[in-house]
């Protein structure tokens, strides 16, 4: 009974870490070189002009430039995502040191550009299945995406809500074509409107929320921020905001006077990347993957050398906030690891190892409950505390529990043992199954999410 539980126990544990430590390594698909027809997507039928109205209306209103870089930073999630986050880690930095600071980052230039405008891009990262759409749109359909923009600019003005002022310039170019520039080009303001007033058509956007904003079809601007460093400083960053701009008659962004698609990758919205290297003395692994249809982003790397292997892997869902990571590694001597689930404020804890003596795991939930169960040579026992403080025991076939009046030993051993494992351990069970199964398949679909190829942003 208790070498049952010990092993479920440890079983439970490594298929929880090996799912998170392999399934970024398969994100490494051939790069392919084929360009997706215009108009078509890889999960299902293309957009109608309504459905592509109804993604860029968060966006249509904002200066050209900042437009462009939007829709080529949304073919990038996991990235913005990656930006976003060190954004916040970094506030102290502003100006060249800031620009420095994220040219050596390994993000497309795009989302560099967008570092530029935290707001924007802390937006973009809050509402990743919105994000992710709007990058699949414009992939798959960048000639309907930039006509949606056109439409809700022309909607805006004919409605006396997009005009001229000291923070945006306003020039109807032609019948077909509203260009938005900043009234002064060394300061860029990003309008704050409510798109279902300032058209004069309700437009709701799905997997989109803000800030509040008033019920009033008038635009409002914040602080403006000032381009000017990252015009001027060519020599680090020629990603800046005056290297991009919209071809509204060529229906493409653009990118150093270079139509841009972004990412290269992007087939039907899944994508990952991985790199492998090969020495004499083994072999390095690395790989990340993103899934827009669950919002869950992975990473991992592995080494293998004749002195062992290692695996180390991270996965997160921004839509169900589930998180987990682990580290494994085996050697001539056995094997160990240790991970972390979290979920919803509710985290647990494992570790296990085992030699040519026997194994033995640990659990620890944020919530206090805790266990350890082993075996080996000798035999094999467990110990388990609950969160409420009750404790739990087994050796050598006997079943012994506590709940605050001395020890007492089970009978009818295997149903009250496995009460006490639930004890302690409902906790962890419960918050690894809604990580991995909730919020319409949260974790369970990273397999889906290594489908793709390299990363990296196009221009042709």
């Amino acid at each position: 009974m208790i070498e049952t539980f010990t092993k479920q126990f440890l079983s439970t544990t490594l298929s929880l870490l090996l799912l998170t430590a392999t399934t970024p390594f398969e994100a490494g698909a051939q790069q392919s070189g084929q360009q997706e027809p215009a108009g078509s997507s890889g999960q299902g039928a293309p957009l109608s002009a309504d459905e592509l109205q109804q993604l860029v209306a968060p966006i249509a209103l904002y200066p050209d430039a900042l437009v462009a870089q939007i829709l080529g930073a949304a073919t990038f999630p996991d990235q913005v995502a990656s930006a976003s986050g060190w954004l916040q880690q970094n506030k102290n930095l502003t100006g060249t040191a800031l620009t420095q600071a994220v040219d050596t980052q390994t993000w497309d230039p795009s989302v560099k550009a967008l570092t530029q405008f935290p707001s924007v891009l802390d937006n973009l990262a809050k509402n990743l299945s919105w994000t992710s759409a709007l990058g699949e749109a414009y992939h798959t359909q960048a000639a309907d995406a930039m006509a949606a923009v056109q439409v809700l600019r022309a909607k805006a003005k004919a409605a006396g809500n997009l005009k001229s002022g000291s923070q945006i310039t306003v020039v109807q170019q032609s019948p077909q074509v509203i260009v938005i520039q900043p009234t002064n080009p060394q300061v860029v303001y990003v309008p704050q409107y409510n798109p279902t007033v300032v058209y004069g058509t309700p437009y709701v956007t799905p997997g989109y929320s803000a800030a509040t904003v008033a019920a009033t079809g008038l635009l409002a601007f914040g602080v403006g921020i000032a381009v000017g460093a990252a015009i001027s400083n060519n020599n680090c960053c020629g990603w800046g905001y005056s290297y991009w701009n919209c071809n509204w008659h060529g229906g493409a962004v653009v990118y150093r006077s270079n139509a841009y698609y972004g990412n290269t990758a992007w087939r039907g919205g899944y994508y990952g990347s991985s790199a492998t290297a090969y020495g004499p003395n083994g072999a390095a692994r690395v790989g990340s993957a993103y899934n827009p249809s669950t919002g869950t982003y992975a990473r991992g790397a592995s080494t293998v050398t004749p002195y062992g292997s290692q695996k180390v892997g991270q996965a997160y869902n921004p839509n169900t906030g589930a998180y987990a990571a682990t580290h494994q590694a085996s050697n001539a001597y056995g094997s160990y690891g240790s991970s972390v689930v979290s979920k919803n404020g509710q985290t647990a804890y494992t570790q296990h190892q085992t030699t040519a003596q026997g194994s033995v795991g640990t659990v620890q939930t944020s919530a206090g409950g805790k266990g350890v169960a082993a075996s080996g040579v000798h035999g094999s026992g467990a110990a388990a505390q609950t969160a409420n403080g009750n404790k739990y025991a087994a050796a050598n076939g006997n079943v012994y529990k506590n709940t605050g009046g001395g020890w007492q030993q089970t009978r009818g051993g295997s149903s009250n043992y496995s009460a006490a494992s639930r004890g302690w351990g409902q906790q962890e069970a419960s918050s690894r199954s809604s990580a991995f199964n909730s919020g319409g398949g949260g974790w369970q679909s990273r397999s889906a999410s290594a489908r793709g190829s390299a990363s990296g942003g196009r221009r042709r």
